[in-house]
């Protein structure tokens, strides 16, 4: 469903555009300023110059317009909704692929997110590039902090 109103949206949106961050600037910045640093430069990226930017959450920070933020803003707008979906299947896009280059990880099943599966698999093969280093200690706790991997990483 999310891929087939992806595709409307692209259809349909007088401009669009997803941004990202990478996994070093996450680790420098942390993962919220990363989330708008990422908002910033997907406006960046439109050809039709916003006069207004909405953001799903608590905090607008930083941007060349006005922000407004909307906690559950993807449930009370439209526009939110509709980039929250364009965000997710390019994630999720973005993890099938990173699945054929990091294979064992099960990036194409599980898109990221942290499950049983996941974790045992880093803590088998190591973490890969994709993983950031703040993230898996806080996920794996101490079965990560008394593994060997970090030496290799």
């Amino acid at each position: 469903k999310r891929v087939r109103l992806c595709a409307e949206i692209k259809e349909k949106a007088l401009d669009y555009a997803v941004a990202h961050a990478e996994v070093y600037e996450i680790e420098a910045i942390n993962i919220l300023n990363a989330s708008m640093l990422a908002m910033r430069r997907a406006i960046a990226k439109l050809k039709i110059k916003p006069d207004i930017a909405l953001i799903d959450g608590n905090t607008a920070r930083d941007f060349d317009i006005t922000a407004v933020p909307i906690v559950k803003g993807d449930g009370k707008s439209p526009s939110i909704a509709a980039a929250s979906i364009l965000a997710k299947v390019e994630r999720d896009n973005f993890c099938l692929e990173m699945d054929r280059f990091y294979p064992g990880y099960g990036f194409a099943k599980h898109k990221g997110y942290p499950t049983k599966e996941h974790k045992q698999a880093v803590l088998e093969l190591g973490p890969c590039p994709l993983h950031r280093r703040s993230f898996l200690r806080k996920t794996l706790g101490d079965s990560f902090e008394q593994t060997d991997i970090w030496q290799n990483w």
